[in-house]
């Protein structure tokens, strides 16, 4: 029996997975992973990696973030407690998608979440106090192929539905996109 829905989003490869609950007297169980329901979506690595994170504030931004060749990583991005703006930017070099995004309400509440592929940035802004998120990822973090986007780049033009309370000045240093910026290879 599946547990699990997936739905094409807009943007070539991006997915979101709409989890079904069983619920009974007692609570609830809802699948947060099924390797066999998820590699129809394309995952098709196992994972190297889970993070959780805990964000206290109404309208803080985390992101935009993402890692380069050889370290690409597929995330699955599931809201636990609260609720979040979820945005996904295709870097793909040569992507017929390439600089732009989308965005999907992720809350504990609608048991969504968003299978992000590889060659892609991600960021979020709480929509709610209290937020706690797991990343499923496919390749550890790797500090030298770590990069990241200005959460506010003019190329973008990303719509930050709140204003924002808290960004770290680490995401406020990132740079805005230049036109030099050809995407990330695959490879």
């Amino acid at each position: 029996m599946s547990l699990q829905a997936v739905k094409n989003l807009p943007l070539a490869g991006l997915k979101l997975i709409e989890r079904q609950r069983l619920c009974d007297a007692r609570g609830f169980l809802s699948r947060l992973f099924c390797s066999a329901e998820l590699e129809l979506a394309g995952w098709e690595k196992p994972i190297a990696q889970i993070n959780h994170t805990f964000t206290a504030h109404r309208g803080t931004i985390r992101g935009l973030h993402y890692q380069n060749s050889p370290h690409c990583e597929m995330k699955l991005v599931s809201c636990i407690r609260g609720e979040v703006w979820d945005v996904a930017v295709d870097l793909r070099a040569n992507s017929t998608s390439f600089l732009q995004w989308h965005a999907q309400i992720l809350s504990a509440e609608n048991c969504h979440a968003m299978l992000i592929p590889e060659g892609f940035a991600h960021g979020f802004q709480s929509l709610t106090d209290d937020v706690e998120l797991l990343y499923l990822h496919t390749e550890q973090y790797s500090p030298q192929s770590e990069a990241a986007l200005h959460f506010n780049d003019q190329t973008l033009c990303i719509n930050w539905p709140l204003a924002v309370t808290e960004i770290s000045e680490r995401d406020k240093a990132h740079s805005q996109l230049t036109p030099e910026f050809k995407g990330i290879s695959l490879k």
